[in-house]
């Protein structure tokens, strides 16, 4: 039995240490980052690398405020994001709730075929989807990247899955107690599904905030761009800023990590509460 304990223990500890191995190797590129936004521009791919620069640079930090129009690339993003967030939660919740709760023809066919649309690269579709938006005006504003990117199949898929998971009960006896369908929804499934969404709400926020094809193709002019593109304007035709980009990298990253920390102890419950039952 000692042996036999020994081992689990053993076991355990190089689970850990591999655990702690793996941590440390995907932190050191943010490290670097980090380390990196504080240097010159010759300092940054000094080797070994000096991981606390002896003389830090933080007018970097204030240089990518000057050098571009930062602040406007931030509030860009931040509005494309905060609107593409809400109606995705909007939109996939509602339709979840149909494909799950509700009992309408072909309703597992429709949804089948609709999250058969995941496996479709972006690529594929991509020059129809832009010709689309050019002939009906949206070509070169905001709207372009919210209206493609208000419908997902992977928010309905995960919320119909988190949906599936609360008894059918529930909504019978809202529905004899006199409550419509959006009531339903409204009142009862929405404050239920917290966990879902919140999970939803970090993928959906993480995808828009970091999207630089969509805006690369669809924006041209320099106010309306975001901050994943304006980090290209510290690259020019001979010569990068490193630090800067750094820099600019550290800043919008921020959002992101602020996000996933407020709603972290929503994240895991909802990954595991989307797949009780199919």
């Amino acid at each position: 039995m000692r042996l036999f304990g020994k081992k689990i223990k053993t076991s355990r500890i190089l689970i850990y240490l591999l655990i702690v191995a793996i941590t440390i190797l995907m932190l050191l590129p943010f490290v670097w980052m980090l380390s990196a936004s504080l240097k010159l521009n010759r300092e940054v791919f000094e080797f070994p690398i000096q991981w606390i620069p002896p003389h830090p640079r933080w007018e970097n930090y204030l240089d990518i405020w000057t050098k571009i129009p930062m602040l406007t690339f931030v509030f860009n993003t931040a509005k494309i994001t905060i609107i593409v967030t809400l109606l995705q939660l909007f939109t996939s919740s509602f339709a979840a709730y149909a494909f799950a709760k509700l009992r309408f023809p072909y309703r597992d066919v429709l949804f089948l075929g609709y999250i058969a649309t995941i496996a479709m690269p972006w690529q594929v579709y991509m020059v129809p989807q832009f010709l689309f938006m050019r002939e009906i005006g949206l070509y070169n504003t905001h709207w372009a990247l919210i209206c493609l990117q208000a419908f997902t199949a992977f928010g309905v898929f995960l919320m119909r899955q988190f949906y599936m998971s609360v008894p059918d009960e529930l909504c019978e006896a809202a529905r004899v107690d006199g409550m419509s369908e959006y009531q339903i929804w409204w009142t009862i499934m929405l404050p239920l599904s917290k966990p879902a969404l919140s999970t939803l709400t970090i993928f959906t926020f993480v995808f828009a905030w970091n999207d630089f094809l969509g805006p690369m193709i669809y924006l041209t002019k320099t106010e309306l761009k975001t901050i994943q593109i304006g980090l290209r304007m510290f690259i020019s035709q001979y010569s990068a800023e490193y630090g800067l980009i750094m820099a600019a990298s550290v800043v919008a990253i921020i959002p992101v990590l602020v996000v996933f920390l407020a709603l972290q102890r929503f994240f895991v419950e909802g990954v595991a509460s989307t797949g009780i039952k199919g």
